[in-house]
C-alpha cells in the first residue's frame, strides 16, 4: 500500500530527480533560478551554499534520457565543478537570443514541471515568476504543471531526522509541565507570574537541553491568547489574573533537525461555561482532523490524501459557533524550518493540493480566538507520516489544567486525561 522513499542519498541530483519522475506522466523536469528567486531550486539540486551564480540557468531533466543544464558562459567553470560527477550536458549561452534557441531545443512538444503554482494557489511552491513561464511556454512546451508533489519527495526525514525530532518533543513536553507548575504554584499561595517570567522558563529548558527555539515562545495569558501569534516582550507583559485562561505554545530543534512544535492552555481556578464550551469544540476538531489521517492511511495508504481535507473536515467539526473565530489553517508541514516546505492542513489561507507524503510530519493544531470573549485556545500536537500510518510524536492533551487548586500532580494528570 505504502513503499518507504527511495534511499538516494549517495545519487547525485540528476539520479533523484529522474528518480522522482518515474511514477509520473511527465516528460521532465525544469528547474529554474535566477540569484536565489527559487530555494527549491539550490535543495533539489543540492547546489553548495558557497557556490557564486549572478546568472540565470535552467536544468532539464528528462524521465527518460540525458539531464541538460543550460548556464550563461560566464559562469561555465563554476558549473562544471558543481556538476562533477553529474549524468548532463552543459550547453552554454549567451544572448537572450541564444537562451531562447537552447530552451526551446530542450523543452519543444514537452510536458513540464516547474515550481509553479495555477493562480499562485500554493505560494509556498511558487517561485518562477510569471515571465519565465510565459518564456518557457513560448519555447514550445506543451503543457507546464505544478513540481509541488514531486517537491516533497526531497523532504523526507530520516531515521536520525525523526530521533532528533522525538527528542524535541520530549524536551518541549517536559518544559511546558514545568512551565504550567510554576504558575500553578503561584497562583496557590497568591504570589504574581507574568508572561515574561513563563517564557523564560521555557527558554532556559529548550537552552539547557543544547537545542534552540529560533525566537522566543508564546506565552499568552488572557485576551493575548486571542492573537494566535503573540509573543511576549518589551511592554507586552500581562500578570495573569484569576478568570484567565493561559496559553502556550512552545517548539524547539537539534540543530539542523526539524522542529517539534506544540501548544497546551490552562486556566486559572475553574474555566467559564464558555471556555469550556470552546474547548470541546477544538478538540472536536483536532480529533476529526487525527481520525481522518488515520482512515485515508487504512484505505489508500500515503500519498492520495490532501492537505486542504483534513483542514476542511477540522473546520466543519468545530460547528458554527466557534468556527467564525478560527482563523488560521489547521497545521503546517515541520522541518528544518518549523514552518517547512511541504503540504500544509490548510483550506483557509490557501487550498493546499498537495499531497501528504511518507516520511513527512505536520502540527494538528486547530484553535478559535474570541477576543471579545477574552480568551483564546489552540491544541497542537505533531504527527510523523509514517510507513505504519499517523503517528502523534507529541502527547495529546485531554483537558485544560485547571490552575491554583490542589495538587500539581492532579491538575496535570486531568489535563492528560489519566484517571
Amino acid at each position: 500500500m505504502t513503499s518507504a522513499p527511495p534511499d538516494l542519498a549517495r545519487t547525485s541530483p540528476v539520479d533523484r530527480l529522474r528518480a522522482t519522475l518515474q511514477p509520473t506522466e511527465l516528460d521532465g523536469w525544469l528547474i529554474y533560478d535566477f540569484q536565489g528567486l527559487n530555494p527549491h531550486a539550490r535543495r533539489v539540486l543540492d547546489l553548495p551554499a558557497g557556490a557564486f551564480l549572478t546568472r540565470r540557468f535552467f536544468v532539464y531533466v528528462p524521465r527518460q534520457g540525458r539531464a541538460v543544464l543550460l548556464h550563461n558562459h560566464i559562469e561555465g567553470g563554476t558549473w562544471s565543478e558543481i556538476t562533477r560527477g553529474w549524468d548532463i550536458e552543459r550547453r552554454a549561452f549567451g544572448s537572450h537570443q541564444e537562451l531562447d534557441a537552447a530552451l526551446g531545443a530542450v523543452v519543444a512538444g514537452q510536458r513540464v514541471a516547474m515550481e509553479y503554482s495555477p493562480d499562485g494557489a500554493v505560494p509556498y511552491v511558487s517561485r518562477v515568476d510569471a515571465g519565465t513561464v510565459e518564456r518557457v511556454r513560448a519555447a514550445g512546451a506543451r503543457e507546464i504543471t505544478s513540481s509541488a508533489d514531486l517537491l516533497q519527495s526531497f523532504l523526507a526525514w530520516s531515521p536520525e531526522d525523526l530521533t532528533a525530532h522525538q527528542r524535541a518533543a520530549a524536551v518541549l513536553m517536559r518544559a511546558k509541565d514545568d512551565a504550567f507548575w510554576l504558575i500553578h504554584e503561584r497562583l496557590k499561595v497568591g504570589e504574581s507570574i507574568s508572561e515574561l517570567e513563563v517564557q523564560a522558563k521555557i527558554m532556559d529548558a529548550i537552552a539547557g537541553a543544547g537545542m534552540s527555539a529560533g525566537h522566543p515562545v508564546n506565552v499568552s495569558f488572557g485576551v493575548n491568547a486571542a492573537d494566535s501569534h503573540y509573543e511576549p516582550g518589551g511592554d507586552k507583559n500581562a500578570v495573569l489574573q484569576p478568570g484567565q485562561c493561559v496559553l502556550i505554545d512552545l517548539w524547539a530543534q537539534e540543530p539542523g533537525r526539524p522542529f517539534a512544535d506544540v501548544t497546551w492552555v490552562g486556566y486559572a481556578g475553574e474555566p467559564s461555561a464558555a471556555y469550556l464550551e470552546a474547548w470541546t469544540a477544538v478538540c472536536a476538531a483536532r480529533d476529526t482532523a487525527l481520525k481522518l489521517l488515520q482512515e485515508r492511511f487504512d484505505t489508500e495508504g500515503w500519498g492520495q490524501l490532501q492537505g486542504w481535507e483534513p483542514d476542511r473536515a477540522a473546520r466543519d467539526a468545530m460547528g458554527p459557533v466557534w468556527g467564525p473565530h478560527f482563523l488560521h489553517r489547521t497545521g503546517h508541514d515541520l522541518g528544518v524550518q518549523i514552518h517547512g516546505a511541504g503540504a500544509n492542513l490548510d483550506d483557509y489561507e490557501t487550498r493546499d493540493t498537495r499531497r501528504l507524503t511518507l516520511g513527512l510530519a505536520v502540527t494538528v493544531e486547530p484553535g478559535t480566538y474570541p477576543a471579545a470573549q477574552g480568551f483564546g485556545i489552540r491544541t497542537e500536537v505533531d504527527v510523523y507520516l509514517s510507513a505504519q500510518g499517523p503517528h502523534i510524536t507529541t502527547d495529546l492533551q485531554r483537558r485544560p489544567f485547571v490552575l491554583g487548586q490542589g495538587e500539581w500532580a492532579a491538575v496535570r494528570a486531568a489535563g492528560y486525561g489519566e484517571g
